[in-house]
This record gives C-alpha cells, structure tokens and sequence, in this order.
C-alpha cells in the first residue's frame, strides 16, 4: 500500500476517535516509557538509590506520574501538579534521573499551551518551584559532574513550557483572525441588506414621485372631461389626450424603475433635468401657468443630482395640482459652481380652489409623504430643501443639490 494513503488512513481514524482516546494512548506510553528506562542504566549518571528500594515506590511514583497524562486536557493544573509533585519526590529518594520526568514535561505543554493567562502563571510558577527543589535534592549529588542531569531537566522542563506557549500564542492569534473574519463577513452580510434596503427606499420613493404625479393630472383633466364632455367635445378630446399621454409616461417610468429588479438591458434611464420641459408641458395641459427659468450648466450635472432635481420639481408641481388647483407656478434652476439651486413657487389658489389654506396645508407635517420625500432625496445628496408658505400668498419649495458627493468636498 502506498505510504501516503495509509498515512491518510490512520490521520481519518485518529480524526473520528475522542479526544480522550488520544489522550489515554499518551498515557500508557509515557507509563511504559518511564518504567522501562528505570530499569536500564545510562552513561554518566549520578549513582543512585534502585527504584526498586521501599517496596518498589520509584515504579510507584513514575506509574503515577504517567498514567495522569490520560487527563491533561480535562485537568491540566491537576496533572502538573501531581507530576511536578511525584518527581520532587522521586528524586527526593535519590532514585535514578533517566527518562523519569517525561510526563511531567508532556504536563507543563499542556498546561501552556491549552490553558489561560492564569495557566500560564501556574505554569511559569510551578516549573521554577520544581527547578528548585531539584537544585535542592542534587546539592550532594556524586559525581558531581552529574549535575548536568539535573541542568537538562530544567532545560527540558523550560523548553516544553516555551513549546506549549508558542502554540498557545499561534491558537490565540488564529481564534482572533477568526473572528475578524466572522466579525468583517457580518459587516458585509449588514452592509449587503442595508444597501439593499436603500435601495427598496429608492425604488419606492421613485414609484411615490411617479405615480402621485401622473394620478394628480390624470384626475385634473378627468374632471374637466366629465364637465366639458356635451358642451365642449374638442375640450373633452384634448383631455383624454393628455390623460393617454400621461399614463403612458408613467407606465414607462414605471418600467424603468422597477427594471432593477428583472434581469437585461432594456432599462431607460431615470428622468433628468433634461425632460424638465416636459414635465412643464404636462403640467399646463392639466391647467398650470408654468414658467421655466433654467440655466444651462457650464458642465454636466451629475445624474444624481439631475434625477433628484426633477423628482423635486415633480412633486412640487403634483402638490400644486392636488392642493392648489389652476394657478401660476414659477420654476427656477439655477446651476452654480458647487451646487444646483432650485425654487418652485405658485401663487395660491383662484376661484376658491385652495389658497392659502390649502397651499397651507402642503406643509403641514400630516399632509403626507410628498415634502418628506424631498427632503430625504436631498439628504441623501448632502442637501438641504425648505418648504413653506408665501406671505403674499401661495407656496414656496427651495432646495439646494451640492454637485460633489458628501464628505468629498474640503
């Protein structure tokens, strides 16, 4: 069989079995390792009591000491307590070094490397502790030269808790990297729903402007074909027409707009300041007296602020024809260097159709969504819009469109 594959093979069994599992293999080959090499002598060693002395309590003490591995995960500060504690007195009885601190070792990785702050203390702490009573049980070690013994414990036992608090230190670093990442994918999970709701706002806001609008002249010029119907018939003719005329540019705005939510290419574009003479041309069909001032731009205007232009002016005008009736109405847009202003003013109500009340009643805070619409369309350009009412009479909406986006201009 090929090395690799059986090498895959036993990481997939190892991975399906517990983690205690793992751990008590550990332990019974850190026990079997320790009780073996006390039986066998090695060069260089100080002389030493058999572990065989006091009734074999040097087997004793390493059997303890290894078969607590099995609950290094589950009770780490207990495991390096009772082998830091057996090896004291393992080398207190002067029995032989040899491979006798090997599950003291695999206790202070542990404890390093899967523990807290605190762990790492205890740790820190307890190998000093130990060191030291080692130190201390070697003071009239023979040969002297022995010692190095001793000095290679504590190293060993130094280099399993440097071992053990690199790993800690990499898991650390790996669990905050994690959750960054889950941290910036719930950012960019809200940031996806807050644009897509931005983008329903938009949508609704465009299907308000478009559909109050043309329902506010088609129910002007419907009145005036059910008055002039028998009498006037042309009149009546010329009504149905601008009726016709206005549902069907709705029905295209419409289409427009909610083209985002269906898939091609066959979208038109969002009105602009460029239609704004036809927009004035519908409004005196449904019976305004319009006059447009409007100033060319030395350049472009940014289709944002085209767009949210003519939806001003729009509304503007479907107030004027909702609550106002027959009047004259003065539209102004004036492009300057950093900003469009714009100024739609109506003269108030004739023939008792409105007036001042009514004109009044726009900018009551229940009269709807149509000044809040405005208002929200210039907030979002970093704008600012005003609405209120005209001393002489009549109604005035001022808005101001800055022509960079916000935060971009010093």
């Amino acid at each position: 069989m090929d090395p690799r594959m059986m090498s895959r093979q036993i990481s997939a069994w190892l991975s399906r079995r517990p983690a205690w599992f793992l751990d008590v293999v550990l332990a019974l080959f850190v026990t079997a390792v320790q009780l073996q090499s006390a039986g066998y002598a090695m060069g260089a060693e100080p002389v030493a009591r058999p572990v065989t002395d006091y009734g074999n309590t040097g087997y004793l003490l390493l059997a303890i000491s290894g078969l607590s591995v099995a609950a290094r995960r589950r009770l780490p500060v207990t495991v390096f307590a009772i082998t830091s504690l057996a090896s004291l007195v393992y080398f207190a009885l002067g029995y032989p070094d040899r491979l006798a601190c090997l599950g003291l070792f695999v206790a202070i990785y542990t404890l390093a490397a899967h523990g807290g702050r605190r762990s790492l203390l205890i740790a820190g702490v307890g190998t000093g502790l130990t060191s030291l009573g080692w130190l201390i049980a070697a003071a009239d070690i023979n040969p002297p030269a022995a010692i190095g013994w001793v000095f290679f414990r504590i190293g060993a036992a130094v280099i399993s808790m440097t071992l053990g608090v690199s790993i800690h230190s990499r898991r650390v670093i790996a669990a905050d990297a994690q959750r960054r990442a889950e941290l910036a994918e719930r950012s960019r999970e809200e940031e996806a729903r807050a644009r897509v709701n931005a983008e329903r706002l938009r949508i609704a806001r465009e299907v308000h402007d478009t559909v109050a609008h043309a329902i506010a002249i088609i129910n002007v010029q419907s009145g005036v074909t059910a008055h002039v119907l028998d009498k006037r018939p042309e009149q009546a003719r010329e009504a149905l027409g601008t009726i016709e005329k206005t549902s069907s540019r709705a029905l295209r705005e419409m289409r427009a707009i909610l083209g985002v939510l269906r898939d091609g290419d066959d979208r038109e574009p969002y009105p602009g300041l460029d239609q704004i003479h036809e927009l004035t041309t519908k409004a005196r069909d449904a019976g305004l007296e319009i006059a447009l001032r409007q100033t060319e731009p030395d350049t472009p205007l940014p289709s944002a602020v085209g767009s949210a232009a003519y939806r001003i002016v729009q509304e503007s005008i479907t107030n004027v024809i909702r609550h106002v009736g027959p009047t004259k109405v003065t539209v102004s847009l004036e492009p300057g260097n950093d900003a469009l202003r714009i100024r739609v003013t109506d003269d108030g109500g004739r023939g008792g159709r409105g007036g001042r009340g009514a004109a009044a009643a726009v900018d009551a805070p229940t009269s709807g969504r149509g000044i809040v619409g405005m208002r929200e369309r210039c907030r979002l350009l970093g704008g600012e819009l005003d609405a209120k009412s005209r001393p002489g009479g009549g109604f005035e909406v001022t808005a101001l469109l800055p022509l960079a986006p916000v935060g971009s201009r010093l």
